[in-house]
């Protein structure tokens, strides 16, 4: 009986060793984000993550939205040892690496070989200005793509728009679809949606000081415009109309739009909110361009300088924004950061994406710049742009006036 007794006491002991043993050996990693608990890609990434690293759990830890960059700040200042943080702002960014707040990760870039060249040129925004070093790395990245009606073009037996399209051909095209009660294309108030084109080139930004190369996108909306091609900047807010539901409702050919409203569409074709065919394409560009070229705002995974998991963390960031965790924000319907054709082939197996070649290769753009910059004065900056911008749209500015006027008022935030 004694004998018995030992071999179950040892037995017990052994158990305890194991599952101690287990505990010893599984890391848990929290990252601090946003709307963690309605966004479908934040579980995705969670579950594919621990499916592929059994010894690690992910563990969110949920700011409000609206209070994110502060309260994220104020953490890492405090010293909080939260593992990994979304970077929402690229300004945070900024600050938290000039404070050593989170880790610079060129070493680990290096010694992993990591391939920086997925992000169609977004990487470079987690750079510490004026240095090479990454304190991040792309997340997400919603970029801008054409969407259009296909019904309504097969309709008038006219050619869709292609991925390689100058937008003087774009303003044709928009006038030649445009008549019984339809209007060849669209824009939505913002600025960005008129203007900012001009930044596709990789060299102009929105925040420079100099705003000539706006003018061309400003004149041809105005003549789009004038030829009842678009709706008005002054109908649109009249209306309060919100583009949405202005292409839903099936009478306009073409939009311009940030790539997020594609999941918008689907729903609105499931629910019958709209009834049509619809397609997607590269934004058109200028000549000199190169197909493909877009603007957008990134997300990026930054690793806090207090975390005690260090190398777990750069793990989960390396995993999570490279190509098997764009996979799985892809499958939910997000736009992932990384550019790959494994990665387009997922997203445009959603349910209720169109499958034509011309929208699988809108997935895959060739380089996409930062809408806005980061740097001292560029938030006044953007007030000012955009002021102006209205002023332009209403005429009551024209269009050489209202350049002049951003040009005039932006020079005091200009660093010399």
């Amino acid at each position: 009986m004694k004998k018995l007794l030992s071999i179950v006491l040892c037995l017990t002991m052994m158990a305890s060793c194991v599952a101690f043993a287990a505990a010893e050996g599984t890391t848990t990693l929290t990252v601090a984000g946003w709307d963690t608990a309605t966004a479908p890609y934040y579980e995705a990434v969670k579950t594919a993550y621990e499916a592929a690293n059994p010894g690690v759990t992910i563990e969110w830890v949920d700011l409000a939205s609206q209070e994110y960059n502060v309260k994220a700040s104020t953490m890492l200042a405090g010293g909080d040892t939260t593992d990994i943080f979304f970077v929402k702002e690229l300004s945070d960014m900024q600050n938290w690496a000039k404070e050593g707040f989170i880790v610079d990760m060129n070493d680990k870039i290096a010694s992993t070989s990591y391939d920086m060249s997925k992000y169609a040129g977004m990487d470079t925004c987690y750079q510490l200005a004026g240095t090479t070093d990454y304190y991040a790395l792309p997340f997400r990245a919603d970029f801008w793509v054409l969407f259009y009606n296909k019904t309504l073009f097969d309709k008038a037996s006219v050619e869709y728009p292609t991925n390689d399209m100058t937008w003087d051909a774009y303003k044709d095209l928009a006038i030649k679809m445009t008549g019984d009660g339809v209007y060849g294309t669209h824009y939505h108030t913002w600025l960005s949606a008129v203007a900012n084109w001009a930044v596709c080139d990789g060299v102009n930004t929105l925040a420079d000081g100099e705003y000539s190369d706006l003018k061309y996108f400003y004149q041809m909306v105005q003549d789009l415009e004038d030829a009842g091609a678009c709706m008005t900047y002054d109908e649109l807010k009249a209306a309060n109309l919100h583009y949405s539901g202005a292409f839903a409702q099936g009478n306009i050919a073409m939009m311009p739009m940030g790539y997020w409203y594609a999941s918008t569409l689907i729903g609105y074709i499931k629910d019958g909110t709209a009834d049509f065919d619809w397609g997607i394409t590269a934004v058109p560009h200028l000549d000199g361009v190169a197909a493909g070229s877009s603007f957008g705002s990134p997300t990026g995974l930054a690793v806090n300088a207090k975390s005690a998991n260090a190398d777990a963390a750069w793990d989960f960031v390396a995993w999570a924004c490279g190509e098997e965790g764009a996979k799985a924000v892809a499958a939910t319907g997000t736009r992932p950061a990384y550019v790959s054709e494994e990665v387009a082939t997922v997203m445009a197996a959603a349910d209720g994406f169109p499958t034509d070649d011309a929208s699988m290769a809108a997935l895959l753009p060739t380089a996409i710049s930062l809408e806005w910059p980061v740097g001292d004065g560029v938030n006044d900056i953007k007030t000012i742009v955009n002021e102006e911008h209205s002023l332009i749209m209403t005429r009551e500015l024209s269009i050489d006036e209202g350049v002049a006027e951003m040009e005039e008022r932006a020079a005091e935030f200009i660093k010399k």
